[in-house]
Order: structure tokens, then sequence, then C-alpha cells
């Protein structure tokens, strides 16, 4: 095993001499034969190691037994020692987590606590390459993402360095024979004989099959892992990429926008990692009952030509089409509806960030959507900015009759998410003047007399 883990750790340029290393140490056998290498070749390196362990509280005494077990190791091995006790089951139900999930948020803020007291340069982790197959067997079984098929990183950054695994290379079996070299007597947890977890099932039942036909199966994985990690993280600069230069994120709230056309600009092989992003950026927690069902309607809904088509994923987000515009957002169902009076001169700021500005001029402006002009005497003072209600019609110059404010938002296809709060400009008699930054409609009254009112719709500073 020493010459396979030194090589490894050369390769990979995992430690550097003259740094300070944190092992996280459990009392199992993978841990215990980490930190007995890491010190016998602490002088090698000129690396000072640190145990670090925790207790779970989540077994009783055989948990305070690992504890006393690896403090009494450490002593006898002259490695110094920090632990902690972790209250696992308080702090479960207080996040409303999962048992594995909770005691893994703790156990590395534990160890993010340390590597900065102590100044660590590295986190050592005992994974094997066991744990690699395993991990990469049930990606394969679980998930369509090819991200699942990563495994687990050799080394990754973590608090103000990096977690390392210097035993990726070694396989479970030159582990124990390892520790019986050296006459190192771990604790055993005999949860993991219990084939009813599905990580004890592949290590147990499926790994066992899979060496029969390759007994160099964890290095073979190994290099796939590696191989897969190197492809998947120049195609993530990519997708991030992309990311940039299409998507629209929403000030304010967690939502986020992009062009469907921009979409398709891109090969295959980014669509889908950019899609993934979005759903990282947006997802605090990402739901594991997220699935490639989800990911197939979603393109599938990209391909429809109808106007607006909506998709419902996990923990309420909502993905929207409408038109060319894709919508990811976690907005309430509820339309939010305004009434703002607007005196002349005057000013309302609406909730969609935008503002529009009354005043009166003899010089008016009459260009642009963002611009609204007409004479005084030709409206009801005073204006008002509101949400479109039922029965809602505006006329212009060259229309026959009136149209409805439904049938305008279809043809200039405006989303549907943002047709019941676009601000609509009416007299006080409720005759509609302006869909602001759309279409200008004509006053109730056609006089030709006095200042004009002129009106800006603009974006606030």
């Amino acid at each position: 095993m020493d010459s396979s883990v030194r090589a490894f750790i050369e390769k990979n340029q995992l430690l550097k001499k003259g740094s300070t290393v944190l092992v996280g140490v459990s009392g199992g056998p993978d841990s215990m034969a980490l930190l007995h290498f890491l010190q016998r070749f602490s002088n090698v390196w000129n690396i000072r190691v640190i145990a670090a362990t925790a207790d779970h509280q989540l077994r009783g005494n055989e948990s305070r037994e690992d504890v006393a077990y690896v403090r009494r190791v450490c002593h006898a091995w002259g490695i110094e020692l920090t632990e902690d006790t972790l209250d696992v089951t308080a702090y479960k139900e207080m996040e409303n987590l999962g048992t594995q999930v909770a005691s893994r948020h703790l156990r590395y803020a534990f160890f993010e606590k340390e590597m900065d007291r102590f100044q660590a340069d590295y986190l050592a982790l005992g994974h094997h390459g066991d744990d690699q197959a395993e991990t990469m067997l049930m990606g394969l079984a679980h998930s369509a993402n090819v991200t699942s098929l990563k495994g687990i990183p050799m080394q990754r950054a973590f608090a103000k360095g990096h977690i390392v695994r210097p035993l990726l290379c070694v396989t479970k079996e030159e582990i124990e024979r390892y520790c019986q070299e050296w006459s190192i007597i771990p604790r055993r947890d005999p949860s993991n004989c219990e084939n009813t977890y599905t990580r004890n099932y592949y290590r147990n039942l499926v790994l066992p099959l899979l060496k029969e036909k390759n007994s160099n199966l964890h290095r073979t994985i190994q290099h796939l892992s590696e191989s897969i990690q190197d492809d998947e993280a120049f195609l993530t600069t990519k997708a991030e990429q992309m990311f940039k230069e299409i998507v629209v994120v929403s000030e304010g709230e967690k939502s986020v926008s992009f062009s469907v056309s921009a979409f398709y600009n891109y090969p295959r092989s980014l669509q889908r990692r950019f899609i993934h992003l979005i759903l990282n950026y947006l997802y605090e927690d990402y739901p594991k009952k997220l699935s490639y069902v989800h990911e197939e309607q979603l393109f599938a809904m990209m391909k429809e030509s109808s106007g607006n088509i909506k998709l419902h994923f996990p923990q309420k987000l909502k993905v929207e089409r409408n038109y060319e515009t894709m919508l990811f957002h976690f907005r309430d169902e509820h339309v939010l509806t305004y009434d703002f009076l607007l005196d002349v001169p005057g000013e309302v700021e609406l909730p969609n960030g935008w503002r529009v500005t009354a005043n009166y001029t003899n010089c008016p402006e009459t260009e642009g959507k963002k611009v609204y002009t007409c004479y005084r005497a030709s409206v009801a003072l005073p204006l008002h900015i509101r949400t479109r209600q039922a029965g809602d019609r505006m006329r212009w110059n060259g229309l026959n009759g009136s149209k409805k404010i439904k049938d305008i938002f279809i043809d200039a296809k405006v989303p549907l998410n943002e047709r019941d709060t676009w601000p609509v400009v009416t007299d006080n008699n409720g005759n509609v003047l302006w869909l602001a930054g759309l279409k200008k409609g004509l006053p109730p009254e056609q006089t030709e007399d006095g200042p004009f009112i002129q009106l800006s719709y603009e974006r606030k500073q």
C-alpha cells in the first residue's frame, strides 16, 4: 500500500511539503490507516499531522468509546488531537433534515472550524477505491445525469485549503492488510454489514461480483472518474460562459430567464449543463425528486410552438415558456394588483422596478414607445396607473373601433406572467390612454388647445 499511496499523492500533488494536514478520524480502519500512514511519512514530507474526531451522539456508549479509542491511539502515536461533540438530533429537527445529511453538515462545519484554528492546508479523508466504485455504481443506477458519474473527487477546495483523499488508489482489502501489518485494531460499525442500506448493498453484494471479472476494478473506475471530472470541468466552464451570455437574472427575486433561440445556438452538451447551472443557482438544496424526466419535459416544452406553457418542478419552482422566453421562478400564483393616482406634475414608482413621470410641456416629445403625449384638455384628471381589468379596451389612429387589451398583449407576444402586472394608464373616467412602453392610445377628446401632458416610462436608477 505504501508505494501505491505515495505515488498517487506525488503524481496528483495532493500534499505540499511543509503543510499542516488535518485528518478526519472516526476510529474505523480507513481513517486509522490514513492517520498512521501520514504520521509515518510526516518527516519525509515535513508535514504537521493533526487528528480530528467528533462524537455524533447517535450510538450512545459506542460512539463515546470510538472517541476514547481515537484519543488513546493518538496519545500512543504522539499525534495532536482535536475533538468535539455534535448534537445531530437537535440539529436535524431544527433544520428538518435526515440523520445522514445533518451529521455531514455538522461534521464538515467542525472540520472547517478546526482548519481555521490550526491554519491547516489540507483536510485528509479516508475514502478508498471501493468507496469510489460504490459511489459511481450508485450514480449509474439511480441517475441519468453524467455528473453523477464523476464520483468522489481526489481533491477539492474547502475552507481556506483543500480536501484530499490519498486512499482512492487502494482497495478496502489493502487497507485491512495494512492495519494487520501494523497491528492497528480499529473500531467496527456493525451497521456496515446490514444490506438494507443502499451503499452496503452495493458494497457487500454488487462490488464483489464485479471484482470477480476485474480484480483491478478500483483502478479502472478511478481512472474513469478522473477522466469524467476533467471533461466536466472543461464543459462546465463553457456552460458558465453560456450562462453569462444569455441569462437575465431578475433583481430582488430568485428568478432567471433566457431566449429560446439563443439557447439553441449552443451545442446539446452545453445545453444540459446550462440547465443544471440554472437549477443549482435557484435551488438552495437540490431536490432528490428532480430527475431526467423533468429535464426531458423541459426540453420538450422548448420545442413547442404554443405561446405559453408551464411546468411545475419540485419545491414550487415554476418553469414557463412565454413565446421565445424561458422563465424559472418561485413566484406565488396570486396576482399583484395596483391602482395609483398620478398627479401632473408627479411621479409614481411601480412594483416592477420602473416609474412613470408626468409633466406639463409646450414642446412635447412624440417619438418612442416609452413616451406618451396628449393635450391637457382632452383627458379627465387625475390620471391612474393600474393593472388591467376585465373589459379593458383601447383605440388608436387607423383602428376601426377599439381593441381588447388582452388581444394587444397576445399580438405583441407579451409573456403571460407579465400581463397581469403591466402598467395601464387611464384618465379619471377609466379611458385607457397608454399601455406603458407598449401601445399608445387616443384620448377620449380630440381637443387641440392648451399645454401638453407628457408621460415618461423609465427604469428606476
